[in-house]
Protein backbone atom coordinates (compact mmCIF):
# COMPACT_ATOMS: atom_id res chain seq x y z
CA UNK A 1 0.00 0.00 0.00
CA UNK A 2 1.28 3.08 -0.53
CA UNK A 3 0.48 6.04 1.52
CA UNK A 4 1.18 9.72 0.34
CA UNK A 5 0.12 13.17 1.42
CA UNK A 6 -2.07 14.82 -1.60
CA UNK A 7 -0.82 18.65 -2.91
CA UNK A 8 -3.18 18.61 -5.99
CA UNK A 9 -6.66 17.49 -6.76
CA UNK A 10 -7.00 15.86 -10.20
CA UNK A 11 -9.56 14.34 -11.55
CA UNK A 12 -9.06 11.41 -10.40
CA UNK A 13 -9.07 12.46 -6.86
CA UNK A 14 -12.49 13.82 -7.26
CA UNK A 15 -14.08 10.64 -8.90
CA UNK A 16 -12.15 8.67 -5.91
CA UNK A 17 -13.91 11.16 -3.30
CA UNK A 18 -17.34 11.11 -4.79
CA UNK A 19 -17.12 7.18 -4.46
CA UNK A 20 -15.76 6.86 -0.57
CA UNK A 21 -17.51 9.61 0.98
CA UNK A 22 -20.96 7.56 0.50
CA UNK A 23 -19.24 4.86 2.39
CA UNK A 24 -18.39 7.35 4.96
CA UNK A 25 -21.71 8.91 5.30
CA UNK A 26 -24.92 8.40 3.63
CA UNK A 27 -25.45 12.46 4.34
CA UNK A 28 -22.29 14.02 3.24
CA UNK A 29 -22.48 16.36 0.23
CA UNK A 30 -19.34 14.93 -2.09
CA UNK A 31 -17.02 17.62 -1.72
CA UNK A 32 -16.02 19.80 -5.18
CA UNK A 33 -12.74 20.25 -6.39
CA UNK A 34 -12.07 23.49 -5.43
CA UNK A 35 -13.34 22.32 -1.47
CA UNK A 36 -10.13 19.23 -1.59
CA UNK A 37 -8.24 21.92 -2.77
CA UNK A 38 -8.86 24.03 -0.07
CA UNK A 39 -8.67 20.89 2.69
CA UNK A 40 -5.13 19.97 0.57
CA UNK A 41 -3.70 23.58 0.60
CA UNK A 42 -5.04 23.77 4.09
CA UNK A 43 -4.53 20.70 6.66
CA UNK A 44 -3.57 17.47 5.33
CA UNK A 45 -5.27 14.65 2.94
CA UNK A 46 -3.54 11.31 2.86
CA UNK A 47 -4.21 9.12 0.13
CA UNK A 48 -4.22 5.28 0.05
CA UNK A 49 -3.00 3.98 -3.30
CA UNK A 50 -2.97 -0.18 -4.47
CA UNK A 51 -0.27 -0.40 -6.77
CA UNK A 52 -2.03 -4.45 -7.53
CA UNK A 53 -4.87 -2.21 -8.80
CA UNK A 54 -2.19 0.22 -11.18
CA UNK A 55 -2.08 2.73 -7.90
CA UNK A 56 -6.38 2.99 -7.52
CA UNK A 57 -7.07 5.46 -4.77
CA UNK A 58 -8.84 3.22 -2.17
CA UNK A 59 -9.07 5.18 0.97
CA UNK A 60 -7.96 8.45 2.78
CA UNK A 61 -7.43 10.34 5.59
CA UNK A 62 -7.73 14.15 6.88
CA UNK A 63 -5.26 15.40 9.60
CA UNK A 64 -6.27 18.93 10.92
CA UNK A 65 -3.67 19.88 12.92
CA UNK A 66 -3.42 23.75 14.55
CA UNK A 67 -1.86 24.94 17.23
CA UNK A 68 -3.57 26.53 20.75
CA UNK A 69 -1.92 28.24 23.64
CA UNK A 70 -1.70 24.48 25.22
CA UNK A 71 0.23 23.69 22.27
CA UNK A 72 0.08 22.12 18.95
CA UNK A 73 -2.95 19.91 18.43
CA UNK A 74 -3.83 17.20 15.64
CA UNK A 75 -6.97 15.86 14.93
CA UNK A 76 -7.71 12.69 12.47
CA UNK A 77 -11.29 13.05 10.51
CA UNK A 78 -12.69 11.39 7.67
CA UNK A 79 -11.21 8.20 7.54
CA UNK A 80 -12.62 5.62 4.84
CA UNK A 81 -11.18 3.10 3.56
CA UNK A 82 -13.49 1.46 0.43
CA UNK A 83 -15.90 -0.98 1.46
CA UNK A 84 -14.25 -3.79 -1.16
CA UNK A 85 -10.74 -2.89 0.48
CA UNK A 86 -11.31 -3.33 4.31
CA UNK A 87 -9.44 -5.64 6.48
CA UNK A 88 -6.20 -4.95 4.48
CA UNK A 89 -4.65 -2.74 6.94
CA UNK A 90 -5.38 0.13 4.78
CA UNK A 91 -7.00 1.93 7.24
CA UNK A 92 -3.88 1.31 10.05
CA UNK A 93 -1.89 2.37 7.53
CA UNK A 94 -3.34 5.85 6.57
CA UNK A 95 -3.95 6.08 10.50
CA UNK A 96 0.20 5.31 11.38
CA UNK A 97 0.98 7.64 8.72
CA UNK A 98 -1.14 10.40 10.00
CA UNK A 99 0.37 9.97 13.41
CA UNK A 100 3.91 10.13 11.85
CA UNK A 101 3.12 13.28 9.88
CA UNK A 102 1.34 15.22 13.26
CA UNK A 103 4.75 14.47 15.62
CA UNK A 104 6.94 16.03 12.49
CA UNK A 105 4.58 18.55 12.74
CA UNK A 106 5.13 19.27 16.24
CA UNK A 107 1.83 17.89 17.83
CA UNK A 108 1.85 16.98 21.05
CA UNK A 109 -1.56 15.09 21.16
CA UNK A 110 -3.57 13.53 18.24
CA UNK A 111 -7.39 13.09 18.94
CA UNK A 112 -10.36 11.22 17.04
CA UNK A 113 -14.16 10.03 17.11
CA UNK A 114 -15.23 7.01 15.98
CA UNK A 115 -19.01 5.94 16.17
CA UNK A 116 -19.36 2.80 18.74
CA UNK A 117 -21.00 1.06 15.87
CA UNK A 118 -17.73 0.48 14.28
CA UNK A 119 -16.48 -1.73 15.89
CA UNK A 120 -13.40 -2.85 13.42
CA UNK A 121 -12.22 1.18 13.16
CA UNK A 122 -12.49 1.07 17.26
CA UNK A 123 -10.40 -2.19 17.58
CA UNK A 124 -7.70 -0.37 14.64
CA UNK A 125 -7.75 2.76 16.88
CA UNK A 126 -6.78 0.96 20.33
CA UNK A 127 -4.15 -1.37 18.33
CA UNK A 128 -2.08 1.52 17.28
CA UNK A 129 -2.03 3.41 20.67
CA UNK A 130 -5.05 5.53 21.10
CA UNK A 131 -6.93 5.21 24.29
CA UNK A 132 -10.26 6.03 24.79
CA UNK A 133 -11.38 9.17 26.89
CA UNK A 134 -13.94 9.93 29.97
CA UNK A 135 -15.12 13.04 28.30
CA UNK A 136 -18.32 14.50 26.91
CA UNK A 137 -18.51 15.14 23.13
CA UNK A 138 -20.70 17.65 22.51
CA UNK A 139 -22.05 19.07 19.08
CA UNK A 140 -23.80 22.45 18.49
CA UNK A 141 -25.58 22.58 15.00
CA UNK A 142 -25.39 25.98 13.32
CA UNK A 143 -27.74 24.85 9.86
Amino acid sequence: MDISILTEVTDEVVEAFARLIPQLSSSAVIPTRAELQEIADNDTLLIARDPTQGGKIVGTLTLVTFRIPTGVRSWIEDVVVDSAERGKGIGEALTVAALKHAAQLGAKTVDLTSRPSREAANRLYQRVGFELRETNSYRYKLS
